[in-house]
């Protein structure tokens, strides 16, 4: 039997049953149990991330799970998933990752050059909203917390003129026909992780470990893990607005980096390529780059 943790979404569902599937499909003889658990992150919808803890909030529940023993391995969505795990605990396989854009979702389903000066623009981004607002300064950007049948509830209700999802999230829902704009990585780059489903589990649990590793997707995996090592190296606690996305073109791996202050007012951007098997190198130049390009001070300032 293995245990599976996962927050009680309709996406954190989604996602476990995928997992879920996929494990099956690899080893059909196993059999697998999900166990929902509601995090911190669920039960605070008022307040910002940023004022209650930060993206963390999501995965603390099930972290915990795994180390109790109450569950065998947990799935996330791994730009949730802070840089830094507990000790004991490892991202053991990463799935195929889907579209990792940004999308907007516009009641009259114009795209962002299409909108009206002043529209509400949702988001509960820092990083979405300071990226968009550098070529969008006209529109009004509110702050937009919930799952995402909330998040689209609210913008049908009239409270917004659009919001901003990740475009994966909205597929793997159903309702990615509701998308307005794929937003490019050249005006949006997106979290680091986004668009992909990772699996947790406890660090020693070899037997657990194999299993999972029937599931990884290499590409994704090398891809996820570039980026995530210059959230790791920027500061895994860091609440400020960063993006990280790498990208493969047969043997070359590309990685592109923003880091802001709050007020966007300060930012930083670097890229850098090289061969794939370079990948932790690169993102280690790429982040030594915005370090001493001054991102360094910002992330000091943060705290």
């Amino acid at each position: 039997m293995l245990r599976i943790a996962t927050r009680q979404s309709a996406l954190a569902l989604w996602q476990a049953n995928h997992v879920r599937n996929a494990l099956i499909e690899a080893q059909p003889s196993l059999e697998i149990q999900i166990i929902g658990f509601t995090t911190e992150g669920d039960r605070n919808q008022r307040s910002s991330l940023r004022e209650i803890g930060g993206k963390g909030l999501f995965i603390k529940e099930l972290e915990q799970a795994l180390l109790s023993g109450k569950a065998d391995i947990a799935v996330h969505s791994m730009k949730d998933v802070p840089s830094e795990l507990p000790p004991g605990l490892q991202i053991g396989a990463i799935c195929e990752r889907a579209d990792p854009r940004d999308a907007l979702v516009s009641k009259t389903n114009k795209g962002l050059s299409s909108l009206l000066d002043g529209s509400r623009i949702g988001t509960s981004s820092m990083r979405r909203r300071l990226q968009l607002q550098a070529s969008f300064s006209s529109f009004e950007y509110v702050d937009l917390r919930g799952n995402v049948d909330t998040r689209l509830s609210k913008l049908d209700a009239g409270y917004y003129d659009a919001v901003v999802l990740a475009a994966a999230g909205l597929h793997r829902l159903g309702v990615g026909k509701r998308i307005s704009e794929r937003i490019s990585t050249d005006l949006c780059l997106p979290a680091a992780g986004q668009g992909a489903v990772g699996i947790e589990c406890r660090s020693d649990d070899v037997r657990v470990k194999e299993t999972i590793a029937l599931v990884n997707h290499e590409m994704t995996s090398l891809c996820v893990s570039c980026e995530r090592e210059v959230t790791l190296r920027l500061g895994a606690n860091c609440n400020l607005p960063v993006a990280v996305y790498a990208s493969l073109r047969g043997d070359e791996i590309y990685l592109r980096s923003f880091v802001s202050d709050e007020s966007g007012t300060k930012t930083f951007r670097r890229s850098g390529k090289g061969l794939r098997q370079d990948s932790l190198k690169i993102a280690k130049e790429v982040t030594e780059a915005l370090l001493t390009d001054g991102a360094a001070e910002v992330l000091g300032e943060s705290g």
